[in-house]
């Protein structure tokens, strides 16, 4: 059973935020919302592109440090993953962790998370696998009340880069004061050359551009808008002031798209910015993980420094 908690009106939300986003100055949806059903899976397909490297590196680096991770308190007790996905690194801690009691996936696309907590399940039949159906970026106090177990976050993925430097900072400050006894293993993306940072974003075979689309698709499925995807197109940038990729949907014409009682119009080459990656080096990281209450005990990369896995204590 998929816990959800709250029971959150997420079509309202879906509505309020789109529209919000898309009657602002510049025009922005989050990302979050690219995670239905659909985009779930696309962004599993991603993950094994030759283009994208940061799943395969990420993986290796949890690979070759599992012994390490097996020693924190967290591998004895409780983890909690968010955005599980589907959770093929997580078998990865899972299997090094034999005394682990509970595994609490948390993942804003209920049914995606459904389909890897049974897959979970048929693996680890002695395991307690709670999911719990919840935008992790909400305050996490009405989470499922865990045993006495000391915790382990796991957060892979680098999607913390996904958040403004002030949300990232309030979103793991979230996280320590839910859990506040802590350890976490997070996925953090690094600085690296832009034309791999652009292929991995806007990869050939065009899956990025379809997961990037399919949000469009999302609104007129889910609000009855008129979207016409091919007047639109996606588009990958590095921002290096900002020290991030940034994904957009730019209008291909002058059009005007219609969402219930509300035209929203488009001037050729005006974007919608869908997605923020930003790239940490480990001082850039440290300091946000210190202002949020956590401390760095360790990071990992791969021999080309192209990505790292931190391990951090809740202070």
């Amino acid at each position: 059973m998929t816990k959800h908690v709250p029971p959150v009106p997420q079509d309202m939300d879906f509505r309020s935020e789109i529209l919000e986003g898309l009657t602002a100055d510049q025009k922005a949806i989050s990302s979050k919302w690219l995670y239905d059903d659909v985009g779930s899976h696309l962004f599993e397909a991603i993950t094994e592109l030759d283009a994208y490297y940061p799943t395969r590196t990420e993986l290796g680096i949890l690979e070759g440090q599992l012994r390490k991770y097996a020693q924190l308190p967290g591998a004895r007790g409780a983890m909690v993953e968010l955005g599980s996905g589907s959770s093929r690194k997580t078998n990865l801690l899972l299997g090094a962790f034999p005394d682990l009691s509970v595994y609490m996936p948390i993942d804003i696309s209920a049914n995606h998370l459904k389909e890897a907590a049974a897959r979970v399940r048929r693996a680890y039949p002695s395991l307690a696998v709670i999911p719990v159906a919840a935008d992790f970026t909400q305050p996490l106090g009405k989470l499922p009340l865990l045993p006495e177990l000391p915790v382990l976050v796991f957060f892979p993925g680098s999607t913390i880069g996904n958040f403004e430097k002030s949300e990232a900072v309030a979103l793991l400050k979230s996280i320590r004061d839910a859990m506040p006894d802590a350890h976490m293993i997070i996925g953090v993306d690094r600085p690296k050359d832009e034309a791999v940072l652009v292929e991995a974003y806007d990869d050939p075979a065009g899956v990025t551009a379809a997961f990037n689309l399919n949000l469009l698709q999302r609104i007129n499925r889910s609000l009855g808008a008129n979207f016409d995807l091919s007047h639109f197109k996606h588009k990958a940038l590095w921002n290096a002031g900002q020290s991030r990729i940034e994904m957009h949907l730019e209008s291909l014409a002058d059009q005007s798209v219609t969402i219930g009682e509300t035209d929203i119009r488009f001037t050729r080459g005006e974007t919608i910015h869908t997605e923020n990656s930003h790239k940490y080096d480990e001082a850039a990281f440290g300091e946000i993980a210190g202002r949020s209450g956590w401390r760095v005990l360790d990071a990992d990369t791969d021999p080309d420094g192209l990505f790292s896995v931190v391990t951090l204590q809740a202070t």
